[in-house]
């Protein structure tokens, strides 16, 4: 099969889960809503899963119930010194480099929060395009909506074409019943979760060719 574009996601999949800056951005996350919406610490957990299972991503489940400057939430649970926590990966760059498909973000964060983060990794220029939040609103992954809302975007028609790379499981596998590729980053998951699974970026080109790395 020749795919033609690939969907990355962002946080936590073109950085490792182990620098700790997605674990650094949830308890942001949850500052918020104790400072910003008045929940409680004990409550929160409960909550915050409770919006994630049923919005998509917890600032969604927020809107439904609250008057959100959805700009400011996003300035704030980003903001974080990027340099205490993610480097840039000469392997993920040779890999950007020679990938002849189109590369596009697909994000559920804002695109400022990408482009920092692209930056700071020093692969801006390998993305032709980001996905953020505000693109594909008001829908969010893992919702079908959101995936035919991002192949409207860059004009894609046939979604076996497209290649869906995240590090949640069930986005990959909404993404695999949607009819991308889909591709787990990390060690998540089982193997109904995702058609291929990546630990190493240099073994991603062997994965689209249909081989074993």
């Amino acid at each position: 099969m020749t795919y033609t574009t690939i969907f990355f996601d962002l946080d936590d999949t073109l950085y490792p889960h182990e620098s700790g800056l997605w674990q650094g951005i949830k308890d942001r996350i949850s500052l918020y809503m104790h400072e910003k919406l008045g929940f409680s610490w004990d409550e929160i957990p409960a909550q915050r899963e409770e919006y994630f299972l049923k919005h998509g991503t917890t600032l969604r489940g927020i809107q439904a119930n609250f008057d959100v400057d959805e700009s400011a939430y996003h300035a704030y649970v980003h903001q974080l010194p990027l340099d205490a926590y993610i480097a840039p990966d000469p392997n993920l760059r040779a890999l950007l480099e020679h990938l002849p498909q189109k590369r596009i973000i697909f994000t559920s964060a804002d695109a400022k929060h990408a482009q920092r983060v692209l930056a700071h990794l020093q692969i801006s220029d390998y993305f032709e395009q980001i996905l953020d939040i505000y693109a594909i609103a008001p829908h969010a992954k893992p919702q079908p909506e959101a995936f035919a809302r991002a192949m409207e975007i860059v004009r894609e028609s046939d979604p076996h074409n497209c290649v869906m790379i995240d590090d949640l499981p069930r986005t990959t596998r909404a993404a695999k019943d949607f009819g991308f590729f889909s591709i787990l980053k990390g060690d998540k998951g089982n193997a109904n979760d995702a058609d291929a699974r990546l630990e190493n970026w240099k073994d991603l080109p062997y994965i689209l060719n249909g081989k074993k790395p």
